[in-house]
């Protein structure tokens, strides 16, 4: 195995996932004569060589270890495209920066410490186990029902973390740097799996006296992260206390983390947990990841946008494309760059013409050009109020009754059996369009696609919310803590709502909502997957079955609309049956991650552009049409 750290001249080679540094007093390289081989002297760096290692989706550099902030400097300076370098525990970092403004800044980042001892236990595999003796973490790491933490293994577990990472919007790594290092001493990569085999979150920790015979017997935390989709709570929580107790065994005195300080919520999380505040600070270079860290201003109007929105307008700014906040509420943009301007709301842009949108507002007209077009809908009719609605419900035995205008769920009912249920359903869809579609209801997974320039861009199944008992609280107590974690990962766009269609699934269920759910039981509280309810969204781009692909570019073309999001019902995504629900011209680029949705958006509009690099690619990524 090849190491990830070295002291010398930067030599980046991204081709094969690794970065080696030599860099000898002062930034000078090391003669020729001294090892060219890093696995031969990496694993103990020489006591005038600044240390440097690779984490993969940048490098950490130890300024502590560095004579020259000239180094330094020339370290960051050689920063890979598409990687975000960390220089940490500098002496005078405000001297670098002055010196290198145009190039360097402070992160707006707070560094906390977490003091470390306690008993000390040999497990017999070669690490000792103990317990972080805080007050929050005295005991060693909690139970969680159902998550196991452990080591990452090996390439699925590296790509399930990229995916975590990327969902968050975090920068992600080559596959094999990360297997690579999860095998060293140096760093303990952990990751939370569920009972069905599912990695949900992750955590890296890096010993310092691994690395470099830290005097100060010191760790680091980084990428603290989790599936906010299916990681039960407690999961960020359980990986700390795992990773402290690791350290413990290693007799490391502290460990330290760097958290931004608008990040409100993991600043209380880890202040709770004993971690006090110091005065370290990190240097970063300028560059198009960090460029919403050092910029004097984002634009007006720009923290008001909405996750749609904030999603195209990153990725504009990311490029040099001038992005104007025309309507915040709207979450409409004015796009400029090179004598070109584009107006867009959201996905939905001056490309998409207003017949083609008209096409997706109206489900019926959706149906009738998806079924002109060869293609597989439902069987369906608008709702006429009279006996015919109540014989064509006796015809395919079980109804969807939905709005023909409307977006977001609202107004539809799933599963309506009888008479009285189709007359209260067409109430309830009369209240957000007079026009009211019934359509015969198909088992299987709802499947979203999304359709950039009629090519594949995303597919995700959506699930409908749901809970996961604790033994401990009420099914409306889970349902409000789930309500609450859904909307802190979707900037308040998904909610649980305590209304009557809940309490129904849940009685259908055999339960109230006053009453526990048993440990580790699953209970579905919605019938519809819309986001917007509470919904869930898992990536099967990769999956996607050629038939089920082909047919979405027939319907793409069909609609003759440039961005749209196409939903199906199917038995399984990786299965050629599937029936098309309805059109969505307006989808939301944001819930898609780690998917490029947003990079192939701005191609459309801007195809003279070149999106960032990415350091890697999800499995059924669509490639760049920069």
């Amino acid at each position: 195995m090849t190491d990830t750290l070295a002291t010398g001249v930067a030599r980046t080679d991204r081709g094969r996932g690794r970065r080696y540094e030599r860099v000898g007093p002062g930034g000078d390289p090391i003669a020729a004569g001294g090892s060219a081989d890093p696995g031969e002297d990496a694993e103990r760096p020489r006591d005038d060589a600044g240390v440097v290692l690779d984490c993969g989706w940048g490098r950490l550099v130890f300024g502590q270890t560095f004579h020259d902030q000239a180094a330094v400097a020339d370290i960051l300076r050689s920063e890979a495209a598409g990687a975000r370098d960390i220089c940490i525990y500098l002496r005078d970092p405000h001297v670098l920066v002055s010196r290198l403004p145009d190039e360097l800044f402070i992160d707006p980042s707070l560094t906390y410490r977490l003091p470390l001892y306690g008993p000390r236990a040999d497990t017999g595999t070669g690490e000792q186990t103990g317990s972080a003796g805080t007050p929050a973490l005295t005991g060693g790491p909690p139970e969680l029902p159902g998550v196991r933490i452990r080591r990452l293994r090996d390439a699925a577990d590296a790509d399930a973390v990229n995916r975590i990472y990327a969902s968050n919007g975090m920068v992600t790594a080559p596959v094999e740097v990360l297997v690579d290092n999860a095998a060293t001493d140096r760093f303990l990569h952990l990751v939370a799996e569920v009972t069905t085999g599912e990695i949900v979150g992750t955590i890296t920790g890096i010993d310092h006296v691994a690395v470099f015979d830290d005097p100060d017997n010191g760790a680091s935390l980084w990428c603290l992260t989790v599936d906010f989709n299916q990681a039960p709570p407690g999961t960020g929580q359980a990986l700390i206390t795992e990773l402290a107790a690791r350290l413990v065994a290693r007799g490391r005195a502290y460990v330290d983390l760097s958290v931004l300080a608008e990040n409100v919520g993991a600043i209380r999380l880890y202040e709770r947990l004993g971690f006090y505040r110091t005065a370290t600070l990190c240097v970063k270079r300028k560059n198009p990841i960090n460029e919403r860290l050092f910029l004097p201003a984002m634009p007006e109007g720009y923290d008001q946008l909405n996750p749609y929105a904030k999603i195209v307008a990153d990725e504009a700014m990311r490029r040099g494309i001038r992005v104007e906040v025309t309507d915040p509420q709207w979450g409409e943009l004015r796009l400029s760059t090179g004598g070109r301007t584009i107006l867009t709301r959201e996905s939905l842009s001056e490309l998409t013409s207003a017949v083609a949108m008209s096409r997706c507002d109206d489900k019926r007209v959706t149906r009738r050009i998806l079924a002109d077009a060869g293609l597989s809908v439902p069987r369906g009719r608008t709702a006429t109020g009279d006996a015919a609605d109540a014989e064509f419900l006796a015809e395919v035995g079980e109804l969807v009754v939905k709005p023909a205008r409307g977006e977001q769920g609202n107004g539809i009912t799933v599963g309506v059996r009888t008479p009285e249920a189709l007359a209260t359903a067409v109430e309830l869809a009369a209240r957000y369009c007079h026009e009211v579609l019934l359509e015969e209801l198909c088992a299987g997974e709802d499947l979203r696609v999304v359709m950039i320039d009629h090519e594949v861009v995303a597919a995700a199944v959506r699930r409908p919310a749901s809970v996961t008992g604790d033994g401990v609280h009420d099914i409306a107590e889970l349902i409000e803590r789930q309500s609450r974690r859904r909307a802190a990962a979707t900037g308040g766009e998904s909610r649980i709502p305590l209304d009557d269609m809940t309490r129904d699934v849940v009685a259908e269920a055999g339960y109230a909502l006053h009453d526990v759910l048993p440990e580790g039981q699953v209970l579905a509280v919605r019938r519809t997957a819309n986001l917007h309810t509470g919904g869930t969204i898992h990536d099967v781009t990769g999956e996607l079955h050629p038939v089920i692909a082909e047919a979405c570019v027939a319907a793409s073309r069909a609609l003759d609309i440039p961005v749209t999001g196409l939903d199906l019902l199917v038995p399984a995504p990786d299965q050629p049956e599937h029936v098309f629900i309805e059109a969505n011209e307006r989808p939301g680029l944001a819930n898609h991650e780690p998917q490029p949705t947003a990079e192939r958006f701005v191609d459309l509009l801007f195809p003279g552009t070149r999106a960032p690099q990415r350091l890697w690619t999800p499995a059924g990524a669509a490639p760049s049409g920069a």
